[in-house]
């Protein structure tokens, strides 16, 4: 990395969309919501000449109000849902602050802090952030869609090594049941997260099983619903 981009400073870096990316996503998320619409108007319109067409009922219903009433209902509608729906998607992106003292990842407003003393080293996994501690233990594991050299910068600018991919990649095996490597709590662990990951929306039960099983010596990483598996060192 060059030298200017990692001068050293004590007030903490956040690697974050920037206010105006924002609003210019939640802006595009509107305008293809109005573009859904006012499409929605144009096919109701046109099923209820179709007398054989489902949906008759709220076709003619919705053909029956006037102009131009319909269509500035129907696109402000569409508009508003789109605009909600960018601001969800942008609020649920994580944002990274790190300082000299701590690293602090938040997402939906809800901050998780990991002290500087106890991070060892960070690096992106594919789509995810990875905090690693002293002995290879994984402190996080995190979705995220912040730019790869933004957040190389932030790390090294306040003394934290920053990896280019996992330097122990090449440890994970793929979990077997049974297998006499790991111990009999660590397959149960293992058991309850191969259900969760057949499941939408079980990211939070996942983190805590993740946990339980770094407590146990043990990082877990997910690949195509499949779970991989290393050792932490003693």
């Amino acid at each position: 990395m060059p030298k200017e981009l990692n001068p050293k400073t004590d007030q903490p870096t956040v690697v974050a969309e920037p206010i105006l990316g924002q609003v210019l996503v939640c802006v595009v998320f509107g305008l293809i919501g109005a573009g859904l619409g006012w499409l929605i108007k144009v096919v109701a319109k046109w099923l209820v000449t179709l007398p054989w067409a489902p949906m008759q009922g709220p076709a003619k219903l919705l053909s029956s109000i006037p102009e131009p009433g319909l269509t500035i209902g129907v696109v402000a509608a569409g508009g508003l849902v789109g605009l909600i729906g960018g601001a969800i998607i942008k609020f649920s992106e994580l944002s990274v602050s790190v300082d000299g003292d701590r690293v602090v990842l938040t997402r939906k407003g809800e901050p998780r802090e990991y002290a500087g003393a106890d991070v060892a080293m960070a690096f992106l996994d594919g789509k995810q952030l990875v905090l690693l501690g002293h002995r290879t233990e994984e402190l996080a594991r995190e979705d995220c869609d912040q730019d790869r050299r933004r957040l190389a910068v932030a790390f090294a600018a306040h003394g934290y090594t920053w990896a280019e991919e996992d330097p122990y990649k090449k440890e994970f095996q793929l979990w077997v049941p049974e297998s006499g490597k790991l111990p009999a709590q660590a397959h149960v662990l293992f058991r309850a997260r191969e259900e969760l990951l057949k499941k939408p929306g079980s990211s939070d039960q996942l983190r805590e099983l993740r946990g339980e099983l770094a407590d146990a010596g043990v990082v877990v990483r997910d690949k195509d619903k499949r779970q991989y598996w290393r050792a932490t060192r003693r």
